[in-house]
């Protein structure tokens, strides 16, 4: 690969970026985000792995506080034997102006030269502010969803072999899947086709 020069300023020739940034909510961190990192460990020398959506926590969308979820990641490296010096994990608040979300993000996370997402929105506002977005290889994409898998814990569904095993074992240590039903409750009065619609997340 071709000669690049990181962030602080040293060379490095044995990657094509030093530092990339991967962004998710990782709700919850799954295989697929797992596969994601050594793909792209593959092309950088280090990794920033960006908690976003980081203040959410307690709703369907997002049950898992940005504390939860880098443990899960680091529970998750740890346990794929990923050298700890090889990453950043940064949790990363909301910012609803998204001609200023990029330079929100790089006021908050170590610097980096080059973005991995296929989300199309996180993809265009990287790509207009300059920098380099590459996607990511989908690993089992109609099983490893985090919709799906928090729609799988919501319906009693066996989840956990879509997970590594420590972060599964991490979310029953929290109770993560009773909080998510706790969510999933209302106290309105539905018939049955329409408890069953609100159970599942869009």
């Amino acid at each position: 690969m071709r000669e690049t020069r990181d962030p602080e300023g040293s060379s490095t020739a044995e990657k094509k970026y030093f530092r990339a940034l991967y962004p998710g909510r990782f709700q919850p961190f799954h295989s697929g985000h797992l596969e994601a990192v050594k793909h792209i460990l593959n092309s950088a020398s280090e990794i920033i792995v960006m908690i976003g959506s980081a203040l959410q926590s307690h709703t369907l969308k997002n049950p898992f506080t940005s504390g939860e979820r880098i443990t899960m990641v680091r529970l998750a490296l740890t346990e794929a034997g990923i050298d700890p010096a090889k990453y950043y994990i940064v949790p990363v608040p909301d910012l609803e102006i998204h001609g200023i979300w990029v330079s929100h993000v790089c006021s908050l996370v170590p610097k980096f030269d080059a973005v991995y997402s296929n989300e199309p929105l996180t993809r265009r506002l990287f790509i207009e502010a300059g920098f380099t977005v590459e996607n990511i290889p989908f690993y089992r994409r109609s099983q490893c969803s985090a919709t799906e898998i928090r729609n799988k814990m919501l319906r009693g569904i066996s989840w956990e072999a879509l997970l590594p095993r420590s972060v599964a074992e991490y979310i029953k240590e929290i109770k993560g899947v009773e909080r998510l039903r706790d969510l999933a409750k209302t106290d309105k009065i539905q018939d049955d086709d329409q408890a069953e619609r609100s159970r599942l997340i869009r």
